[in-house]
């Protein structure tokens, strides 16, 4: 459960960096609640994992969703650069979420 509850705290984490976006180009609050909302709803995930998993475990794959997923989404919903060089770097850091994964 506590994976489970990683990957959902990763997801919560891109949401809430999309959300930056959105609320950089239209400065509404509803936006910003739903900034606080899906980043709030990360660490609240995070925070349960980490009574499983250990914390350098955690933060890494924590990070690596949110980082890989956040340049993954601006490539999707904005136009962000599909250069090759940034495609293999952001599977790089997945790779090593996995690969913390298999040792943990």
């Amino acid at each position: 459960m506590a994976w489970i509850s990683l990957i959902l705290a990763g997801v919560c984490e891109m949401f809430g960096v999309v959300m930056i976006n959105k609320l950089h180009k239209d400065h509404n609050w509803q936006s910003f609640v739903l900034l606080l909302l899906g980043f709030g709803a990360s660490f609240l995930f995070l925070a349960y994992a980490m009574e499983t998993l250990p914390m350098g475990t955690a933060y890494a794959i924590w990070t690596g969703i949110g980082a890989s997923g956040g340049a993954l989404l601006g490539m999707i919903l904005y136009g962000e650069s599909k250069d090759w060089k940034r495609l293999v770097f952001i599977s790089m850091v997945l790779s090593a979420a996995v690969g913390l994964k298999l040792v943990s």
